[in-house]
C-alpha cells in the first residue's frame, strides 16, 4: 500500500471515485473523525451532519434503502481548489425503490486538513431530491407553488 496523497484536490477526487466505486474504507478514511456534512433544504437528511461515523452511517447510509442496490452511478465533473478548500462538482443517478430516478447534480465546498475531509457544504437541487427521494414527506411548498 502506497502513501497517499495529502493534496486536497487528490483527497477529494479520492473520496468522490471511493463513493462511486463502493469503497467503504477508502469513504471511512476520508473523512476526519469531527468532520461535518451541511446538507441544505427542508428535508429529513437536511442538517449540519456532525461526525464521521454521523455521516458515513445515517446521512450517506441512509439513501442505502431509497436507492435500487447496483443502480448508482457517480461521475465527477471539475474541482476547483485553492488552499485547504476544494469544490466539487458530481452526478449522481440511480434507480429509487419508488420506481424513479434520481438525477442530480451536485457540488460541494469540501474542506481537507492533514489529508481528511474536515468539512462539507453541499448544494444540490432539493426538490428533485424532495421528489424522488422522499415522495411522502411534505417539504412544505409554499402556497400556490407549482
Amino acid at each position: 500500500m502506497t502513501m497517499t496523497s495529502t493534496d486536497p484536490r487528490a483527497v477529494v477526487i479520492r473520496y468522490v471515485e471511493a463513493v462511486r466505486d463502493g469503497d467503504v474504507d477508502v469513504i471511512h478514511d476520508s473523512f476526519a473523525e469531527d468532520a461535518t456534512w451541511h446538507y441544505p433544504g427542508d428535508l429529513p437528511i437536511s442538517k449540519v451532519w456532525h461526525g464521521r461515523d454521523a455521516i458515513i452511517n445515517e446521512f450517506l447510509g441512509g439513501m442505502g434503502p431509497i436507492l435500487v442496490p447496483g443502480t448508482m452511478e457517480v461521475e465527477l465533473v471539475s474541482t476547483i481548489a485553492e488552499g485547504d478548500r476544494v469544490v466539487a462538482e458530481w452526478t449522481s443517478r440511480a434507480k429509487t425503490v419508488y420506481g424513479g430516478t434520481y438525477d442530480n447534480r451536485c457540488l460541494g465546498i469540501y474542506t481537507v486538513r492533514d489529508g481528511k475531509i474536515t468539512s462539507v457544504i453541499e448544494y444540490a437541487d432539493t426538490q428533485h431530491v424532495a421528489t424522488t427521494l422522499f415522495p411522502d414527506v411534505d417539504t412544505r411548498r409554499p402556497a400556490g407553488a407549482e
